[in-house]
């Protein structure tokens, strides 16, 4: 019997080492592989590093935490800020991410891998290009509060920088379709969270089209260009890609060495309901399962979604450490609960 565990973070466990302790469910009695995944800015840097044998290195500055990793030809980059709410961050500038990336750029990468989810940002990348080189007539890494007036912005001096580099910006699976702009776009969304008055959402919006307009006009109505407060389209204006992280993880030779004949799926996440559906992790691993013809079952730490939901999503069972009796799941779960669990799952799913 062959399984792939490839479990998103669980409690305080990262997604290698949940993987490892439900993997020992099995124990002798199958062949298991573990592939570390996450999506963007939940767990991803530490999953990829894990996968591609990165050496994490974190430090702490005025933006926030900021980790970078390397191997060859390829760098890391994230950068966690303190701040978190709702509404639309006027004056917050995406400016750290842009110092991570040029920081990376020092050793020739080949490819850089932002995790763009750390930041709570509304300013469609400026800060982040200002601090590539930009140059512009108004302000870049003031927010979007410092874009109105907007007339000129250069971004070949980025260009330039970024000549021999792929940028491949990683954004939650969720955003990959965002648009930056309208009735969908990042302000709109923020805004009526906030309940924001209709003229200053109108206004700021019209700020970050006249924005993208002079930095990219073919990418102002790009899927994913609202991604993480408008980074995703600095990314897709500097000639990147946006992905996300469960993506990279099963397009990896060991997710495809280990979807190979492979019996059954399992996937894992803190909680299981139906307004996340599991998040991104969750969703791939159903996705890889169906394209192998394989079941697919989900260990969480809590589960609040029915059996007939649960298999429109692709899921053939789901499977609690702890029963959900809160209004506010939240499946802290301990490593000897998750082994427990693991164990009792593995006698049903054996054979």
């Amino acid at each position: 019997m062959r399984i792939l565990v490839a479990t998103d973070s669980i409690g305080a466990m990262s997604s290698l080492q949940a993987g490892e302790v439900i993997a020992s469910g099995w124990e002798s009695a199958a062949e298991v592989s573990i592939l570390p995944i996450g999506d963007a800015g939940a767990g991803f840097t530490t999953a990829y590093a894990d996968l591609a044998g990165i050496e994490l290195s974190t430090r702490v500055t005025d933006a926030g935490i900021v980790t970078t990793g390397d191997e060859t030809g390829i760098a890391l980059v994230q950068v966690v800020g303190s701040d978190s709410g709702t509404g639309i961050p006027y004056e917050e500038s995406s400016r750290p991410v842009g110092d991570a990336i040029a920081a990376a750029l020092a050793d020739d990468p080949q490819q850089v891998l932002v995790d763009l989810a750390g930041l709570l940002v509304h300013d469609a990348g400026a800060g982040m290009l200002a601090a590539l080189g930009a140059v512009a007539d108004r302000p870049l890494d003031r927010g979007v509060a410092g874009l109105s007036g907007l007339r000129h912005l250069d971004l070949a001096p980025v260009r330039a920088l970024l000549a021999k580099t792929e940028l491949v910006g990683v954004v939650p699976v969720a955003q990959l379709d965002r648009p930056l702009l309208g009735l969908r776009g990042i302000t709109s969304r923020a805004g009526r969270e906030a309940s924001v008055e209709p003229e200053l959402m109108l206004s700021t919006d019209r700020t970050l089209q006249t924005f993208a307009q002079l930095a990219a006009v073919t990418q102002v109505d790009a899927p994913g260009a609202g991604a993480c407060g408008g980074l995703g389209f600095a990314v897709l204006a500097l000639g990147g890609r946006l992905t996300a992280g469960p993506a990279i993880a099963f397009s990896s030779p060991k997710a495809q060495k280990g979807l190979q004949s492979v019996d059954l799926v399992v996937t894992g996440c803190s909680v299981y309901d139906f307004a996340s559906r599991g998040g991104g992790v969750v969703t791939a691993a159903a996705d890889a399962a169906a394209g192998a013809l394989s079941p697919c079952i989900v260990i969480a730490g809590e589960v609040v979604v029915g059996s007939r939901e649960m298999r429109t999503m692709g899921i053939e069972a789901a499977y609690a450490v702890r029963e959900s009796v809160r209004d506010d799941p939240r499946g802290d779960v301990s490593i000897d609960e998750l082994t427990a669990t693991a164990r009792r799952v593995a006698r049903s799913w054996t054979w």
